[in-house]
């Protein structure tokens, strides 16, 4: 029988397939960009807590890396007769295995005893968080700790970063030492369990579904999905499946193509994607999206912001995972049909939202429409800047209220089967304008990769030909945003007079 770590239970929790393929096949994992980032994200989040649980640095940080399995249970159980905190703390016991974040010394009743912590980069508990615990307290309280307490902590959204380095109240506690104490019984039916399924010759038959990126995105997805029937009009084109009497019928009768789907599940827009994708046509309603536009005359401002967040704050008054712009792109139409540009974007490394705001109250001007695509994010972060900046705030939210979402619009009047049932920008805008291309920019391409270059180019050892260069890959690539979007309202409002 093998050793099961935490991380496999909970793969098993998720899916059993998903823990077969991670013992069996691991080099057929391929995680996204998205969770490698969550996964640095943990680690720089356990970095702070230990300071912050630890601040005279008395702890002692076990190294499973340096030591092996075997060394870390050792040099864990020498440190158990110790009274200093311990962190990464190893534990075996009844076919499973795992590594407590933090174990702090307590004494009760004159015996000392342990209160484990342990560590999320989350805003909040979840339940497979509850899991976790339940876990790390089973396997702990086996080995015989004497394990008076575990609690879960998680960040505090709301708390703002006084600078200096300062990071009490960063995290906040939740004690589930009930639950996870009461649930032994469970935690050892997922180990005999999770056993079976990994002493298994053949892979369990699990199909795609919900689960591949519930609670967290599976890396095996792409490998899953590549043994599953290819649907010619996939179902998953069908925008917004809520309706509970069409995700019925998808899931009782294994629909994997819109063709399946009678018309009377669908909504109107659902309607639209189906019969279009179908028939190969596009469906335009220019009267239409030109009546809607008719009433935001020119002159007009195209805005698109670029923004990065940090779970731990780095620049003082500012909050965990607090969207803060960093560049932005605005193009602007004047009355006679005259495209001018303007852009933002601070790589100094220190906080730039008070000079992107002041440059942004002058791009946008004074007056006309400022059209943003699915502009709840402009708008959000556009009032953020107000919130910090009591001073530019007026100027903000007059700016603020002059945003016109070109999203809405797009989906109430333009489709086109290659969007595939998506109305993002990248998804319209080759239908619109296929002179314009994404992938046909050098380095940055979306809005993930826009994060990464910014880090990458604040970083003080980043070489100045490099920081260069990124810089220059951010501008084109925000400037094809706001671009973009211009293209579309042209398109939108039928200004075929204006060549922009």
């Amino acid at each position: 029988m093998r050793n099961l770590s935490k991380s496999k239970l909970l793969a098993f929790r998720q899916c059993p397939k998903r823990l077969w393929l991670e013992i069996h096949h691991p080099e057929l994992r391929a995680d996204s960009a998205a969770t490698e980032a969550s996964f640095a994200v943990g680690h720089q989040v356990g970095d702070v807590a230990r300071r912050i649980y630890d601040p005279d640095g008395k702890g002692a940080l076990i190294d499973v890396g340096v030591l092996g399995f075997d060394g870390a249970f050792a040099r864990t159980r020498e440190l158990l007769e110790s009274s200093q905190p311990i962190f990464e703390a190893g534990f075996s016991a009844g076919g499973a295995l795992a590594f407590a974040d933090i174990l702090l010394p307590v004494r009760r009743k004159g015996k000392k005893c342990w209160r484990m912590v342990e560590v999320k980069s989350s805003t909040s508990v979840k339940d497979y968080h509850r899991d976790d615990s339940a876990i790390q307290a089973h396997i702990a309280r086996t080995t015989g700790v004497a394990l008076d307490s575990i609690a879960l902590a998680h960040i505090d959204s709301s708390w703002v970063y006084p600078g200096g380095g300062d990071y009490q109240g960063l995290l906040v506690e939740n004690d589930l030492t009930e639950e996870a104490f009461s649930r032994d019984e469970e935690v050892r039916s997922w180990i005999s369990d999770a056993q079976k399924i990994a002493a298994k010759r053949k892979e369990p038959d699990v199909g795609v579904g919900t689960h591949c990126g519930s609670p967290y995105e599976c890396g095996f997805l792409g490998y899953c999905d590549g043994q599953e029937e290819k649907a010619e009009f996939p179902v998953r084109w069908l925008p917004r499946i809520q309706k509970k009497a069409l995700k019925e019928h998808i899931d009782s009768n294994g629909v994997i193509d819109m063709r399946q789907v009678p018309d009377e599940l669908l909504n109107e827009k659902q309607l639209r994607v189906k019969t279009h994708t179908l028939a190969g046509t596009y469906f335009f309603d220019r009267a239409q999206a030109a009546a809607e536009l008719a009433a935001c005359p020119l002159p007009a401002c195209f805005l698109d912001f670029e923004t990065i967040q940090f779970a731990v704050p780095i620049w003082a008054g500012t909050r965990p995972y607090q969207q803060i712009p960093f560049q932005f792109s605005a193009h602007s139409v004047s009355v006679p049909g005259k495209l001018s540009h303007r852009e933002f974007l601070d790589l100094s490394g220190n906080d730039p939202s008070l000079p992107l705001a002041r440059a942004l109250i002058k791009a946008c001007g004074n007056e006309g429409p400022v059209f943003a695509y699915n502009a709840s994010f402009e708008m959000m972060c556009i009032r953020s800047l107000g919130e910090r900046f009591p001073d530019l705030q007026p100027a903000l939210m007059a700016l603020h209220d002059r945003v016109v979402d070109l999203l809405p619009i797009a989906e109430r009047n333009y489709y086109h089967p290659s969007q595939e049932g998506s109305w993002s920008i990248k998804k319209v805008l080759p239908a619109i304008a296929p002179d314009l291309r994404y992938d046909a920019l050098d380095g940055v391409q979306d809005g993930g990769m826009a994060q990464e270059a910014f880090l990458e180019a604040i970083f003080p050892d980043t070489a100045v030909a490099r920081k260069e260069t990124l810089e220059q890959q951010l501008l084109d690539y925000c400037k094809l945003d706001t671009y973009a979007m211009v293209r579309l309202w042209q398109l939108f409002a039928g200004r075929d007079d204006l060549t922009l």
